[in-house]
C-alpha cells in the first residue's frame, strides 16, 4: 500500500506538473502569434509660434551609403515627412500620389532622400533626360528641394533628380523674378543617386555644407521646400501650399521659387566656414583650319593652359579668380534669321559669366526693346572675333543687408585688327526691402570705348516693388558717359503690372536717348519713347477633362522718336490660346503693325526697302506638342501682309524625339517666302541637335545647323565627361562649310574647321 501510494504521489506530481507546463504554453501561445512590439518613430513635422510648418533635421553620425536604396537603420527610427499639396492642376488639394521624405545631416553634409510612389509602371513615367542641368530635364517626372540658407525669404538654392537619375542644381533670387531671377547654370559639387522599389522610385542626395553658404553661428534655421512632378498628369506638388497664381499660367517649376512660402528646418548643427579653397587648372590642345584668314590656316596645331580659383573670403563672400581663360568646350550660338531694322540678341553661354550672373542682374526688362544694363557677351567677344581673356576677378555674395557683384576682366587684343586691350568692370549692390522688393545701382566701366577715344561708363539706379502677392512697379534710371556724346546719354523706365491667374495686365513706358551708349550692356534700339500695354483673360476649365485653360490676350506699344517726337513703330495684336490637359497648347494670333521708316533698309543681300509708312496685318496659327511626349515642338504657320508686300512663314521650333531615354533628336526648322515689289526671297534656317546620354555625367552632343542667308551649314559635335566631382574632360569638333550641301555638293567648300580637348581638375583645399 505505501509502495502504491509512494507510486501514486510521484505520479500525481507528474501530472500536475504537466498540466503546470501545458497550461503555462496555452498562456503563453497567444502572444508567440503576436507581432514584435513597435517602437515610435521620431516625428520630425510640426508648426512654430506663427504657424509656419516646421521640419526637424536629425543628426546622425556616420554617414549614408549614396546609392538610392534608402536601407540604413536611420529609416527606421524617423517618421518620413509627407501629404504634399497640389499646386496645379488642383490647387490646394492631396497630392495625387504619395511621397515620403526624409533629412539628415552630419559634419560634413544635409542628407535629403525620397520615397516617391507610382501607381502606374514605368513605361507610363515620364523621364527622358539623363544629362545634368538641362532644360528637358524640368519636363520630366522630379523630385527637388529647395535650400534657404540666410533664411531672407526670398533667395535660395535648388537640387532636382529624375527617375533616370538627371540631375540639376540651380540659384534662386528675388523669389525667381517671375524667371528672370533663376540661375540654372549654377553648379556645386554635390551627388545624388535613383533606385527602385516595388511601388515607385527612391532619390538620395548628399549636399556637402562646405559647397553652400550660410550665416555664421553653430544651430541654425533656414527654409527648406520639397516638390514632387508629375508629368503625366502636369501635375506639381509641394510640401508646402503654393497660390496656383505662383505657376505663372501652366509653368510645373515655377512654384518651387516662391521661397516666403517654404517651411522651416531647424535644429541644424551646421559646421563653421572655414578657409574654403578651390583651384582648377585646365589644359588645352587645338588643331584649327581657317581658310578665310589671312594668310590661311591649315592644321595649325596649340596647347595652352590656364587656372580658376574660388576662395571663400568669409561665410557670405565668395572671390573667383580666372587666368588665361578659355571657352574651346562652349556650344556654338544657334543662328538666326533677322528680318527686322534691329540686332539680334544671343544668349551667354560661357560658364564663368553665367555662373554668377544673378549677382548682376538690373531690374529686367519685360519687353525687347528695354536695354541690358551690363551684358557679359560684350566681354571676349568683339566684331565677330573671340578676344582672349588674360585676368579675371569677380566678388560675389552679401554684406549685411546687401547682395554684392563686383567683376574686373582684362582681355588681350593684340595681333587682333583694329582690337585693343581693355579692362572691362562692374559693380552691382543690390538691397531687399518690405517683403519682396529691392533696390539697387549699377556702375560698369570700358577703359577703351568701342566708339570715341578714352574710356565709357555707366550709372544706374532701380527698383523692383512687390505687393498683394500679383502687383509689380519696376522702374530705372540710367546714364552713361562716353567723350564725344555729352547729351541725350539718359534711360529710364517705369512698369506696373498685374499678374494674377485668372486677370493679367501691365502698362510700361521707357525712354532710350539718342547718345545713350551702354558699351558692356546691350542695346536693340537706339532713341525712343516706347508706350506698351497688355491685358490678359485666363479662365481655368474644369468642367473639361481635355482643356486645362483658355488664354486670351490683347497688347499693343507704341514707338516714338526721343528727339522729334515721331511715330515710327506701331502694333496692336490679340492672341487666343487653348491649354489642354496633355500639356499640348494651339493658339491663333492676329497682328496690325505699322513701320515708318526714315533711311533705306536693306531687308536681304538685293533687296531694300525705301524711306515711307507701311502698313501691314498678319496672323498666325500654331499646335504645341506638350514636352512630356515621346514626340513634341511648336508647328506654326503666318501669312498675310510684310511690309510693302507679302511673306508666307512656316515654322517648327523647340522639336524633340525622343529614340530612348539616352538618345534623343531635337529638330527645327523655319522657312520664309518674301514677296514685295522691290524684290522677292526666301530664307532657310535648319537645325538638328543629336544627344546621346551614356550616364548623367557622361554625354555626347551634335549641332548641325543650315542657314540660307549667309549660305552656311556647320557642325559641332561635344563630348563632355564629368570623370569626377567638379572635374571634366571635353572633346570638341566644329566646321564651317560655305553652302548648302544638299543643292550644290560641288561646292560645298570647307571654311574653317577645329579640334579641341581639354582637360581640368577641382582640387578642395
Amino acid at each position: 500500500m505505501r509502495m502504491l501510494t509512494a507510486f501514486g504521489l510521484c505520479y500525481l506530481f507528474q501530472l500536475i506538473g504537466f498540466l503546470g507546463s501545458a497550461s503555462t504554453l496555452l498562456l503563453i501561445s497567444p502572444l508567440l502569434l503576436l507581432p514584435p512590439p513597435s517602437y515610435a518613430q521620431e516625428v520630425v513635422v510640426g508648426e512654430n509660434e506663427d504657424g509656419r510648418m516646421t521640419v526637424r533635421a536629425v543628426r546622425f553620425e556616420g554617414a549614408i551609403t549614396i546609392d538610392g536604396e534608402l536601407n540604413e537603420s536611420i529609416y527606421e527610427n524617423v517618421a518620413p515627412i509627407s501629404d504634399f499639396i497640389q499646386q496645379i492642376p488642383e490647387e490646394g488639394e492631396t497630392a495625387s500620389e504619395r511621397t515620403e521624405v526624409w533629412v539628415f545631416y552630419n559634419e560634413d553634409a544635409i542628407y535629403v532622400t525620397a520615397k516617391n510612389y507610382e501607381s502606374v509602371p514605368e513605361e507610363d513615367w515620364v523621364a527622358n533626360e539623363m544629362r545634368r542641368d538641362t532644360f528637358q530635364l524640368r519636363t520630366n517626372d522630379s523630385f527637388s528641394v529647395m535650400l534657404d540658407t540666410f533664411l531672407d525669404r526670398r533667395n535660395g538654392v535648388a537640387f532636382l533628380v529624375s527617375p533616370i537619375g538627371g540631375f540639376s542644381d540651380f540659384a534662386i533670387s528675388n523669389e525667381g523674378d517671375r524667371g528672370r531671377g533663376v540661375n540654372f547654370d549654377w553648379n556645386i559639387v554635390w551627388d545624388s543617386r535613383v533606385g527602385r522599389f516595388e511601388e515607385g522610385w527612391t532619390v538620395e542626395m548628399e549636399i556637402p555644407f562646405r559647397s553652400l553658404r550660410y550665416e555664421p553661428g553653430a544651430e541654425q534655421t533656414w527654409g527648406i521646400q520639397f516638390r514632387r512632378i508629375i508629368r503625366r498628369l502636369n501635375e506639381a506638388s509641394y510640401l508646402t501650399e503654393i497660390p496656383i497664381s505662383a505657376a505663372m499660367g501652366n509653368s510645373l517649376v515655377a512654384g518651387m521659387w516662391r521661397i516666403s512660402e517654404a517651411a522651416n528646418l531647424s535644429e541644424l548643427k551646421v559646421p563653421p566656414r572655414n578657409f574654403n579653397l578651390e583651384i582648377k587648372p585646365y589644359g588645352l590642345g587645338t588643331v584649327t583650319t581657317n581658310r578665310l584668314a589671312s594668310p590661311p590656316v591649315n592644321g595649325n596645331f596649340d596647347g595652352e593652359g590656364g587656372l580658376d580659383v574660388k576662395v571663400g573670403i568669409t561665410n557670405n563672400l565668395t572671390a573667383d579668380f580666372t587666368y588665361n581663360t578659355d571657352f574651346a568646350q562652349v556650344e556654338v550660338d544657334e543662328r538666326q534669321v533677322n528680318l527686322t531694322r534691329f540686332n539680334l540678341f544671343f544668349p551667354e553661354k560661357r560658364e564663368f559669366f553665367l555662373e554668377g550672373e544673378g549677382n548682376f542682374d538690373f531690374v529686367a526688362p519685360r519687353t525687347l526693346d528695354v536695354p541690358t544694363m551690363f551684358f557679359s557677351r560684350r566681354i571676349g567677344l568683339e566684331r565677330g572675333q573671340v578676344v582672349p581673356i588674360n585676368t579675371g576677378a569677380r566678388l560675389t555674395g552679401k554684406v549685411g543687408d546687401f547682395d554684392i557683384g563686383a567683376l574686373s576682366i582684362g582681355t588681350d587684343g593684340s595681333g587682333l585688327e583694329n582690337i585693343e586691350s581693355t579692362e572691362f568692370s562692374v559693380l552691382r549692390i543690390k538691397r531687399d526691402i518690405l517683403s519682396r522688393s529691392r533696390v539697387g545701382m549699377i556702375v560698369t566701366d570700358r577703359s577703351k570705348s568701342m566708339i570715341s577715344e578714352g574710356s565709357s561708363q555707366l550709372y544706374g539706379i532701380d527698383g523692383q516693388f512687390n505687393f498683394l502677392d500679383d502687383f509689380e512697379i519696376s522702374t530705372y534710371a540710367a546714364k552713361t558717359n562716353t567723350k564725344g556724346l555729352p547729351n541725350k546719354d539718359k534711360s529710364y523706365m517705369g512698369n506696373f503690372a498685374y499678374d494674377g491667374d485668372l486677370y493679367g495686365f501691365s502698362s510700361g513706358y521707357v525712354v532710350v536717348e539718342d547718345n545713350f551708349n551702354p558699351e558692356i550692356g546691350f542695346k536693340r534700339r537706339d532713341n525712343f519713347k516706347q508706350y506698351d500695354g497688355f491685358a490678359r483673360f485666363s479662365p481655368r476649365i474644369s468642367s473639361s477633362d481635355r482643356i486645362r485653360r483658355l488664354v486670351l490676350l490683347a497688347h499693343t506699344e507704341s514707338y516714338w522718336s526721343a528727339d522729334e517726337g515721331v511715330l515710327e513703330t506701331r502694333a496692336h495684336g490679340v492672341n487666343f490660346t487653348t491649354e489642354f490637359e496633355r500639356g499640348d497648347a494651339f493658339a491663333v494670333a492676329i497682328n496690325d503693325e505699322f513701320e515708318m521708316l526714315t533711311k533705306p533698309f536693306k531687308i536681304a543681300p538685293n533687296t531694300i526697302l525705301q524711306p515711307g509708312n507701311y502698313d501691314f496685318t498678319s496672323y498666325e496659327i500654331s499646335y504645341r506638342w506638350g514636352t512630356q511626349r515621346d514626340f513634341s515642338g511648336r508647328l506654326s504657320y503666318r501669312g498675310g501682309d510684310f511690309w510693302s508686300g507679302t511673306n508666307e512663314a512656316i515654322g517648327f521650333s523647340a522639336g524633340r524625339i525622343e529614340l530612348s531615354p539616352q538618345l534623343s533628336v531635337e529638330p527645327s526648322y523655319s522657312f520664309n517666302k518674301v514677296k514685295l515689289p522691290e524684290g522677292n526671297f526666301r530664307t532657310e534656317l535648319g537645325r538638328v541637335r543629336v544627344t546621346y546620354t551614356i550616364s548623367p555625367r557622361m554625354y555626347f552632343s551634335g549641332l548641325m545647323q543650315y542657314n540660307s542667308t549667309e549660305s552656311s551649314f556647320s557642325t559641332n559635335f561635344r563630348f563632355r565627361w564629368e570623370w569626377a566631382p567638379g572635374s571634366e574632360l571635353f572633346v570638341v569638333y566644329s566646321d564651317d562649310r560655305d553652302t548648302n550641301p544638299f543643292d550644290r555638293p560641288d561646292s560645298f567648300e570647307l571654311r574653317n574647321r577645329g579640334w579641341a580637348i581639354k582637360f581640368n581638375r577641382l582640387f578642395q583645399i
